[in-house]
């Protein structure tokens, strides 16, 4: 088995015209293997100073004094890492509606320059819109997970809106 696709941050795609993935192919259950990030100092520090600049995050010496011993990224860098992830790997290529949000965001270990990050995601239930039957609803379960030292360094759970492959509404 071959390794998943490093993201590279800086480029940008446009999205794909015609989707290839819609609800129909997200049933509960399934898991999906979203690529690889190496953590890249400066873009932590710029992102860090601009959004979060708590001294662990910005000062190299009150960092190596907190519980972290060093820099380490902003939780919310974290999640934005994951996310250009799920982008690159899916959501770029789907019939994504957008999300109307989520219950659960958390960085359970700190992430530091240097480690590379492997994203998944896991489609905890899946069910057809009772509004608006042209779309389904899925709860994700998404995750980073660092390989040396081994953690899980994000976790989230949300609604994602796909369109329906058919875009017709379910029979009554």
């Amino acid at each position: 088995m071959t390794d998943p696709p490093v993201t590279d941050p800086s480029v940008t795609e446009p999205p794909t015209p015609d989707p290839e993935v819609y609800f129909e192919d997200l049933p509960a259950g399934r898991r999906i293997a979203l690529g690889s990030v190496v953590v890249d100092r400066d873009e932590m520090l710029a992102f860090n100073r601009r959004f979060d600049p708590q001294p662990f995050h910005v000062d190299e010496d009150a960092a190596k004094a907190s519980l972290f011993g060093g820099l380490c990224a902003s939780g919310w860098f974290t999640a934005s890492l994951w996310m250009r992830c799920y982008v690159d790997a899916l959501l770029s290529r789907s019939a994504s509606l957008g999300s109307p949000g989520g219950d659960e965001i958390a960085w359970p270990a700190p992430v530091f320059p240097g480690d590379r990050l492997d994203a998944t995601m896991e489609v905890v239930a899946a069910r057809v819109s009772a509004s608006r039957p042209q779309l389904g609803l899925i709860t994700l379960a998404g995750t980073l997970t660092r390989a040396d030292p081994e953690a899980v360094v994000f976790r989230s759970r949300f609604t994602g809106m796909f369109g329906r492959r058919d875009g017709a509404s379910d029979p009554a």
